[in-house]
């Protein structure tokens, strides 16, 4: 279950977050636990989100653009219909619902995609596709 800490200084917004964050950065291994985390809908515009732990979340509809995912654990969390433009997704996303979301500038450079559920995402040549690990086959498109 999800830090309930962690999880009311992510409800008070971006800022503070954000500051929280950078104040414990010299804290070895700070990775946020928002495992099974209810934040469908929220507004995480440019939220640090590194290295957090996200396995299972509830992010339907949620606004990640220019969110930093960066090693955050994305498994099996469900983010239909987010928006993720711009996004740092270099993140581990196996098997996550990505349905319907919109993922135009998204940095998916080494990203695993393995079984994600890409269908009717929004993607576009800007996306960084560069070093994507996903196998087409176990795909949805």
């Amino acid at each position: 279950m999800a830090n309930q800490k962690e999880l009311d200084i992510l409800s008070s917004g971006k800022a503070l977050w954000n500051k929280w964050r950078r104040d414990y950065a010299d804290v070895q291994a700070l990775e946020p636990d928002l495992h099974l985390a209810d934040l469908h809908s929220i507004d995480l515009r440019g939220v640090d989100l590194r290295g957090a732990d996200l396995t299972e979340a509830n992010l339907e509809g949620a606004d990640l653009r220019e969110a930093d995912l960066r090693d955050a654990d994305l498994r099996n969390a469900n983010l239909r219909s987010a928006n993720l433009s711009d996004a740092n997704l270099r993140t581990n996303l196996k098997e996550a619902d990505l349905s319907k979301t919109d993922l135009r500038g998204a940095d998916l450079d080494g990203a695993d995609l393995t079984r994600a559920d890409l269908r009717e995402s929004a993607r576009t040549e800007t996306s960084d596709l560069t070093s994507l690990r996903v196998t087409l086959e176990e795909v949805s498109q």
